[in-house]
């Protein structure tokens, strides 16, 4: 897709969703990191529902790296995965205080050294909490970047270097959170609201 194509579909994007964005609630870096940690295979919804809670118990990497499993499960026990992510967050929080001064990262790579965070949850953190121009792909991304034509991959990476390619590195938290509200309202996995996609004529959807 040639440059103008994208910027024509971007602006046709930011007319359906406006107020596109972060919809995980949070009040600093350490609360950001953890809600996106736990938001694997769940809703922002539900992820909302709990860490109020659980913020509010643990406030800091401080505290959350000496509890133990069974102390958080029950705070998270509706998510999907509760035990692994118990775990991975506790985790997390103890490589946070040991080798960062309780400090969330920068950099993808440092990031990704944390216990149960990839690139996608990264990039999320480079993009909504640091300002830096990154493009995380998830499930609703992946999605409608392949019925888009944006991408023709099931490979997380090279649909993100894909649409890269293809968007201003100026775009990308745009990208990241427009392409997303549009997967996740109207060109759903399933019963995707075609009839009122302005898309639909592209779309390479069987």
């Amino acid at each position: 897709m040639f440059m103008d194509k994208s910027n024509e579909l971007l602006s046709t994007l930011k007319e359906l969703f406006p107020n596109a964005g972060c919809e995980l609630h949070y009040r600093n870096l350490f609360e950001l990191l953890i809600a996106v940690s736990l938001s694997a295979q769940t809703t922002d919804k539900r992820v909302n529902q709990v860490t109020s809670a659980l913020f509010s118990h643990y406030p800091t990497s401080k505290e959350l790296s000496k509890a133990k499993e069974e102390e958080i499960y029950p705070y998270i026990q509706s998510l999907g995965l509760a035990k692994t992510k118990s775990k991975h967050i506790i985790a997390l929080s103890k490589k946070l205080e040991e080798e960062f001064s309780g400090q969330i990262p920068s950099t993808r790579e440092k990031l990704m050294s944390l216990p149960g965070v990839g690139r996608k949850t990264a990039n999320v953190i480079l993009s909504v909490g640091f300002k830096e121009p990154a493009i995380a792909v998830d499930t609703h991304i992946a999605r409608v970047a392949n019925r888009l034509g944006l991408a023709c991959s099931t490979d997380v990476l090279e649909i993100e270097q894909s649409l890269m390619k293809q968007f201003q590195e100026k775009d990308w938290c745009d990208v990241h959170h427009l392409l997303l509200f549009f997967g996740r309202y109207l060109c759903k996995a399933q019963r995707p609201e075609c009839d009122r996609c302005p898309f639909v004529e592209q779309c390479k959807k069987s």
